[in-house]
Order: structure tokens, then sequence, then C-alpha cells
């Protein structure tokens, strides 16, 4: 029998986070998008749904930039070995 290699994890957690960074980021376009769309409709208009297209494209890459920038900390922070503390001066 051969020996199978035990699943990384590190794969699935990239995997992971790479979808929900497309989630967090089209959710808000979308969202957003369907609301300039309802609003177009309603008031007659043809500018509304340019305008929160990119409102919604700034939230989602806020949204995205808050997801990596905790994900390199808790990264960062899995590098120490578990109970030990970093020294501070």
């Amino acid at each position: 029998m051969k020996h199978e290699k035990p699943y990384d994890k590190s794969v699935f957690r990239s995997l992971t986070l790479i979808t929900q960074f497309g989630i967090n980021m089209l959710v808000p376009i979308a969202l957003m998008t369907a609301l300039g769309i309802f609003l177009d409709q309603k008031f007659e208009t043809g500018w509304i749904t340019i305008v929160l297209f990119f409102v919604g494209a700034i939230a989602g890459g806020q949204n995205v930039w808050r997801m990596a920038k905790k994900g390199l900390g808790d990264n960062e922070r899995s590098k120490h070995a578990p109970g030990e503390a970093k020294k501070e001066e």
C-alpha cells in the first residue's frame, strides 16, 4: 500500500482566502449597482448607477484591504511558538 501524503491545509486556506477576496469585492459592487439601476429607473436618470458602481468598488476594495491586513497579521503571529510572547522593550 502506498503511503498517502496528508492534505496540506495551507493550500485550502489560500484557496479560501482567494474566494473570500472575490466575494468581498463583488458583493458590494453588485448591491450598489442593483440599487443604482433601481434608482435610475425610479427617477429616470442615467448616472446614478455609475456613481454607485464606483462606491461599491471602493467599499469592496476596503473590505479586501482590511481582510488582507488582518490575514497578514495573523500569519505573523502564527510564526511564533505557541505561548511565546514577543519581547517589547
